[in-house]
């Protein structure tokens, strides 16, 4: 057993992947009852696709039949590139390549691998685009704990990374969960948060979200955020850059995931100047496409 285990994770680590843990697969039971208070209480905002597929996000084995292992792997985005002082800003993770493409390839690549080592097995691989809950699994997995900003946050690693999932039938011994909250009586991202998305330590209102209200959010945005959403164009790193454990945070080693200089070297006059040229430019194989340059024209007049 711990030899397929150690075997996976050298070929992650090959893969360029930061961390990998396993889960049994299982329902799971904890998280039901929070996440149907959660779309009581409507947090998802306009997301309805949250509410889709219930009971598939609470148990893999609705996934993929006779799923005995989940594997969890973490991959780093952290980057200390900055934009010019001036221009609106866009979350670290959205800098380069669009990273549901680039971590899906990696993903492939080792199912392929545990395929050709270990015969007619069965996985599948998801990255941030199923109803699969990546954070519950990652706890359980053993790779950090869930931060009172609802991110996964890693001691060593802090929380500047990709959280994918690959389900499958090959029975994996399990890594020990992380039962242990190392925020203490830290509030800085509570405190931090300009629109009070975070109504209390690990409860998030995501239609307060700055992420939410420049991505998902496809109408106006409402005027009660204005002035509150502190330049940002598209996501939030506001939790994360004020969180003590993000100072081991090292960067990213992915050349896809690298900014274009000429991204950096906007200012302000230039994103409210921005073309359809300039916006295929820049963004032809971004995560900032999903707003196209509508919605990101839209967020960049909402700041004013």
């Amino acid at each position: 057993m711990s030899g397929i285990r150690h075997q996976i994770e050298v070929w992650a680590k090959e893969l360029g992947f930061l961390d990998i843990g396993i889960a049994k697969a299982g329902f799971l039971e904890k998280e039901a009852p929070r996440l149907e208070s959660w779309l009581n209480q409507h947090y998802n905002g306009e997301m309805a696709y949250m509410a889709n597929w219930f009971d598939k996000r609470l148990d893999p084995r609705l996934l993929l039949e006779e799923a005995k292992s989940v594997i969890v792997l973490s991959y780093n985005y952290y980057t200390d590139a900055q934009q010019v002082a001036d221009a609106p800003k866009i979350s670290k993770y959205a800098y380069g390549e669009d990273y549901h493409l680039v971590i899906r390839k990696k993903l492939n690549e080792l199912i392929a691998r545990m395929r050709e080592q270990y015969g007619d097995i069965h996985g599948r691989g998801f990255v941030d685009s199923a109803p699969v809950m990546e954070r519950a699994w990652a706890e359980k997995a053993g790779l950090g704990w869930n931060g009172k900003h609802t991110l996964l946050i890693n001691k060593q690693k802090g929380s500047f990374f990709f959280l994918a999932v690959l389900i499958t039938d090959l029975e994996i011994e399990p890594d020990a969960p992380m039962n242990t909250d190392h925020c203490g009586t830290c509030t800085r991202c509570i405190d931090a948060c300009p629109t009070d998305a975070i109504v209390q330590p690990w409860l998030l209102d995501a239609s307060k979200c700055i992420s939410y209200l420049t991505i998902e959010l496809k109408e106006s945005i409402p005027d009660e955020f204005k002035g509150k959403t502190q330049d940002w164009m598209f996501g939030c790193d506001i939790c994360q850059d004020v969180c003590p454990w993000n100072r081991f945070s090292k960067p990213h080693i992915e050349p896809a995931f690298l900014p274009k200089p000429a991204l950096l070297q906007m200012s302000r006059a230039d994103w409210q100047e921005i073309t359809d040229e300039v916006f295929k430019e820049l963004f032809s194989k971004s995560a900032v496409k999903r707003t196209g340059l509508k919605g990101l024209k839209r967020n960049i007049e909402f700041l004013g």
